[in-house]
């Protein structure tokens, strides 16, 4: 399978992101292994940071495998608080809680 970046893997990321319920999150991994790409989380990081330009995705329900939100994205935290999010402290969510089962 070829590594590089195309507007159709780009889309295939963004369209499982889309499918990500309010008041859950995924993981970077996770998305990366729906689509068959099991190695490729950091792949998937890259992608979000330039979802804007794609259109509007709740890149905000995406963090890392221990619940950790992404940095730089300040807005991130207060976009999971609006959800309902449960937290298991100020900068990572409970992923036993609200990890999104697919």
């Amino acid at each position: 399978m070829s590594k590089t970046l195309t507007e159709e893997l780009i889309y295939e990321i963004l369209s499982v992101v889309e499918e990500i319920p309010e008041g859950k999150v995924a993981s970077y991994g996770q998305i990366a292994r729906l689509i068959g790409r099991d190695k490729n989380a950091r792949l998937v990081g890259k992608v979000l940071a330039m979802a804007e330009y794609y259109g509007d995705y709740p890149c905000h329900r995406v963090v890392n495998h221990a619940g950790r939100l992404a940095p730089h994205f300040y807005e991130q935290r207060a976009l999971l608080l609006e959800e309902d999010v449960e937290w298991k402290d100020t900068n990572h969510v409970d992923m036993k809680k609200c990890r999104w089962e697919c």
